[in-house]
C-alpha cells in the first residue's frame, strides 16, 4: 500500500494544482471504504485550492472554504492529466477510462484521477480539521524534531510488544510503513523481534536517525513502486531498488552474507539479518 514516501512523493507531483479552482466532480463508483458523499459536488464546484498538505498518509487539499482529505488505501493512486483549457469535462476529452478510475477532480487545464481496485480508499471534505476524528489521534510525523530519541524512549517504556509494530504504531509516530520499518530497523542493527522496552537510549537514538534517514531516502527516490504504486504523472519509484532486507528472503546480507530471514509479526512480514539485528 502507497507508505508516507509514497503519499508525500504525490502530494509534491499535485502541487501545480494550487490556486487553481474546481470545475466539476466525476463521480463513477462512490462505494470506497466511506462513501462518497452525494453532495461532495456542491461543496467543492468554485473552490480554489489554496494549500496541498500531508498528515501522516492523508492528502490534505486546503480549499478556500473547507478541506478535501484523500487516503489511498491499500491500492489507490492519483494521477494528474493536463489537458487543453476546456470546461467541458467529458470523459472522452480525457485519457482513457480505466476500470477502477471512481472519481475525476476537474479544473480548467487538468483533471485529477483517483484509481483504486481494491477501494479501501476515501475521498472526504471536512468543514474544518479541528477535531477532525481521522487525524485526532495520530502520533508526529517522523521528519520533525517532535520525532526524538528522548520522546521514542517515553513511548517504549513498559511496551512489551515488538519494536517493530511499535514503531509502525500510528499513536506512537505515523508513516513508518512495513517496508520502511524493515529497512530502518537494518539500519539501526536491531532485530525487529525486540520488545519496545528492551531498547536502551542509544539504541533509541539510532532508530531514529535510520528511520528518518530511510524516509528522506526513500522520498528523493520517489518510493517503493510494488504492486500498485505509481507517481502521479504514471511515473514509478526506485527506492525498492535500494532495498537491504524488505523481500529479500534467503538472499545474502550485504553486510554480513547471511541469508535474510522472513518472519510474520502483527499480521505483518518482517524481513531482517539475524547476524547483523540483535
Amino acid at each position: 500500500m502507497p507508505e508516507l514516501p509514497e503519499v508525500e512523493t504525490i502530494k509534491r507531483g499535485i502541487g501545480s494544482l494550487t490556486g487553481q479552482i474546481i470545475q466539476q466532480l466525476i463521480i463513477r463508483n462512490p462505494n470506497l471504504r466511506y462513501k462518497v458523499s452525494p453532495t461532495l459536488n456542491q461543496e467543492l464546484i468554485g473552490k480554489k485550492i489554496l494549500r496541498i498538505s500531508r498528515r501522516a498518509k492523508y492528502l490534505i487539499l486546503e480549499l478556500s472554504h473547507g478541506f478535501l482529505i484523500i487516503h489511498l488505501g491499500m491500492s489507490g493512486s492519483l494521477k494528474l492529466i493536463n489537458h487543453q483549457t476546456n470546461h467541458n469535462f467529458h470523459d472522452s476529452m480525457l485519457s482513457p477510462i480505466l476500470k477502477h478510475d471512481h472519481v475525476d477532480l476537474c479544473f480548467n487545464n487538468a483533471v485529477l484521477r483517483y484509481n483504486d481496485p481494491r477501494r479501501f480508499g476515501m475521498i472526504m471534505y471536512v468543514d474544518t480539521l479541528d477535531n477532525c476524528t481521522l487525524l485526532a489521534h495520530l502520533g508526529p510525523e517522523p521528519l520533525d524534531n517532535q520525532f526524538s530519541a528522548k520522546y521514542l524512549l517515553e513511548r517504549l517504556i513498559n511496551r512489551k510488544s515488538t519494536i517493530k509494530q511499535l514503531i509502525m504504531d500510528n499513536q506512537i509516530v505515523v508513516g513508518v510503513g512495513n517496508i520502511y520499518a524493515c529497512e530502518a530497523l537494518f539500519l539501526a542493527k536491531i532485530a525487529p523481534t525486540r520488545s519496545g522496552n528492551s531498547i536502551n537510549k542509544t539504541e533509541a537514538a539510532k532508530l531514529v536517525d535510520t528511520i528518518k534517514q530511510v524516509l528522506n531516502n526513500a522520498i528523493m527516490l520517489g518510493g517503493s513502486s510494488l504492486r500498485d504504486y505509481k507517481h502521479a504523472d504514471g511515473n514509478l519509484g526506485y527506492f525498492q531498488n535500494v532495498h537491504n532486507v524488505y523481500a529479500k528472503t534467503g538472499q545474502q546480507c550485504k553486510v554480513c552474507n547471511t541469508a535474510i530471514k522472513e518472519q510474520r509479526l502483527g499480521q505483518r512480514n518482517s524481513f531482517y539479518c539475524p547476524t547483523c539485528q540483535v
